[in-house]
């Protein structure tokens, strides 16, 4: 066993240090703020310190990771003993098990293959099943019947959420880690699953089983696959199949249109990178609204909004992003592009940069949205409803390629003009739906 496994195995010990939350009440908090003042003041040398140590932590005579975390789930415990909306047990017992346990699940996994794609599949693995573990050990100490399916659900939307955060962070930001899950749990918990296990775990299998395929087609990296399969399972809990359709409509459009005539684009020089495959900044960036969306509108009984609305924000953002990229991936192999601010010749690849060719697949790929939409969700009237979708997609990608040709570079990077794009398409979309429906 090497010394990153036994520390991860050391990190999960005192992670477990959770499930003794239920019997500590108001006290849950002071096994973590006792661990984290001996780590950060009295152990210094020894086993323990040899156990816990990081490089870091070894040049600077201190267990600062092991402070950080410990003073990670002390906060989380804190939050979870407020005496007023405070966060429920089992999602605090969750948000910790999953940073400690599947970091375990990773490190034992890395000690037989380097493929970062296994390591987070470890990583998820087991992060899963030690926060369904967890959560029903807390239900049952606290004499209550878990509810099965939300803690299929948490488990997997925290051991995705975890697995996302440590791709794109570093291995000492696990107190980061651990914070961010907490308060999304939390927030997923408050909105409420209404769907049974059944189909929760139906959702989960789909959408891992999609991640995959995704991740070894090379039309999406590591984070990238980890993003979508959350996106995914997000968007069928929270919304259901049909906006899911229109989910994996855009990814599998999208994904497929940035393979197409890759070496042609990598010769003009207007070829994404990695070969095509996209990033979680490049999924986020085009489906944040979206998610968004579909959790306004999962939460928009308890806020007295028309959740229509949010029905059209999601199908506008996604036209939007459908519309950009399909413009940009066919458009850059046509010749003679022209900037959109100015109309002056550029050369393939120029933000801003468009041709009247990628501009009419940008529309047919907003129509494709349309399409899908007006199929899987039931509207009053379609044709005004697929008109108001697709007049959202071209304004969001018209909205996109301005700002591309004017603040893209520098501090404004490709994925906030993308988001800017999509919440774009949202709004104009939300309020052609106020204005004609």
């Amino acid at each position: 066993m090497t010394s990153t496994l036994r520390r991860a195995g050391g990190f999960a010990a005192v992670g477990t240090l959770a499930l003794a939350a239920p019997e500590l009440g108001t006290a849950a908090a002071a096994p973590f703020a006792i661990v984290a003042l001996l780590a950060a003041f009295v152990v210094d040398e020894g086993p323990v310190f040899e156990l816990f140590a990081r490089p870091q932590d070894r040049r600077d005579g201190r267990l600062n990771g092991l402070a950080g975390f410990a003073l990670a789930a002390t906060g989380l415990a804190i939050l979870s003993t407020a005496p007023r909306e405070s966060m429920p047990t089992a999602v605090f017992v969750a948000a910790i098990l999953v940073v400690a346990y599947g970091n375990v699940g990773a490190r034992a996994v890395e000690q037989w293959w380097t493929d970062p794609g296994r390591a987070i599949a470890g990583f998820s693995v087991v992060a899963f099943l030690a926060a369904v573990a967890g959560q029903l050990v807390v239900g049952w100490n606290l004499g209550g019947v878990p509810d099965l399916a939300a803690v299929v659900f948490l488990a997997a939307a925290g051991a995705l959420v975890a697995a996302l955060l440590r791709s794109m962070l570093y291995e000492r930001d696990d107190p980061i880690v651990m914070l961010s899950t907490g308060l999304l749990l939390w927030l997923f918990h408050a909105i409420g699953v209404e769907s049974g296990l059944v189909e929760v775990s139906v959702a989960l299998t789909v959408t891992v089983a999609l991640g995959y395929v995704s991740y070894r087609t090379g039309t999406a990296s590591v984070p990238g696959m980890v993003t979508g399969v959350l996106l995914g399972l997000l968007t069928i809990v929270f919304g259901g199949v049909g906006w899911f359709a229109i989910l994996i409509a855009f990814f599998a459009i999208g994904g497929l249109s940035a393979k197409y005539k890759y070496a042609e684009k990598e010769r003009r020089g207007a070829a994404e990178d990695n070969e095509g495959a996209r990033g979680s900044g490049n999924v986020l960036g085009n489906a944040a609204v979206a998610l968004v969306a579909v959790i306004g509108f999962a939460a928009s009984t308890g806020m007295q909004v028309d959740s229509t609305l949010f029905r059209f924000a999601f199908t506008g953002s996604l036209a939007a992003a459908m519309s950009d990229t399909l413009s940009s991936e066919i458009g850059v192999l046509f010749d003679e592009p022209r900037l959109i601010t100015t109309l002056e010749r550029v050369d393939p690849g120029t933000d801003g940069g468009i041709t009247w060719q990628g501009y009419v697949v940008g529309v047919v790929g907003a129509a494709l949205v349309a399409g899908v939409a007006v199929a899987v969700f039931t509207f009053d009237v379609p044709g005004l409803a697929a008109l108001t979708v697709v007049v959202g997609g071209v304004a969001g990608m018209t909205v996109d390629s301005i700002l591309g040709a004017t603040l893209e570079g520098g501090r404004v990077g490709n994925q906030t003009v993308n988001f800017l794009g999509t919440l774009a398409g949202a709004v104009v979309s939300a309020v052609l739906a106020v204005a004609l429906l």
